[in-house]
């Protein structure tokens, strides 16, 4: 499902339900060492998966550890997103060359608890959304509008290693052509020569779960 929304230079690797028999390096295990079983189980999974989609790249097995706010660390060399749901579980990479950053995300495809949009959106966003469920209430568009702020900021972070604030970033959805642009509303890094002010990215809905992306590409 995620490879349909990732550009063809982006390997990926995902799980319907749990991965089995995934075995932590050292680095790993102390990372979670103090975790309950569910959020072990979710961690070893996204990390069995993410060790496939760098074997596709050529890339031996790694330890990939939590860093700085979290963010996974990839080899050197390497881009990469990981994402985990109820019931699955995803990782994309792709080489340095190919994609200065990426973003995944995967959520059940429902709504919002609520008062939680109101947290998370911007006016626009949140009429924009009214608009949406107009004209396609078939789609749980306020979960699709979280999922694309959580790919964003996964994006963001490794770039800048700065916080990225739902507010800080207005969300506008294609729905017919399955895309999404995100216009930073704060200053963003500059990449090859020019500054970063918006992400790019495909979303879907399929198997009960709303999967976005977004990659930013060298300028060539």
């Amino acid at each position: 499902m995620l490879a349909d929304i990732v550009p063809p230079v982006v390997a990926v690797a995902e799980v319907l339900g749990d991965l089995p028999d995934v075995l932590l390096f050292p680095e790993e295990e102390a990372a979670i060492a103090k975790a309950v079983d569910k959020r072990r189980r979710e961690f070893a999974a996204v990390r069995g998966c993410a060790r496939d989609a760098l074997g596709r790249l050529g890339w031996p097995a790694v330890p990939i550890v939590p860093g700085h706010g979290g963010a996974p660390q990839w080899p050197d060399g390497v881009v990469g997103s990981m994402t985990h749901c109820a019931g699955y579980a995803a990782s994309a990479v792709a080489r340095v060359q190919d994609v200065l950053a990426l973003g995944v995300d995967a959520e059940p495809h429902d709504a919002l608890p609520d008062g939680v949009l109101d947290l998370v959106s911007l006016t626009e966003e949140r009429g924009m959304l009214t608009a949406l469920a107009s004209d396609a209430p078939g789609v749980c568009w306020d979960k699709l509008l979280f999922s694309a702020k959580e790919s964003v900021y996964k994006a963001w972070f490794p770039l800048t290693k700065r916080w990225l604030g739902f507010e800080q970033a207005a969300i506008a959805v294609d729905p017919e052509h399955g895309t999404f642009t995100a216009r930073l509303l704060v200053a963003g890094p500059v990449l090859d020569g020019r500054p970063l002010t918006e992400f790019a990215g495909r979303w879907l809905v399929r198997a009960g779960l709303v999967l976005t992306a977004t990659a930013v590409l060298p300028d060539r």
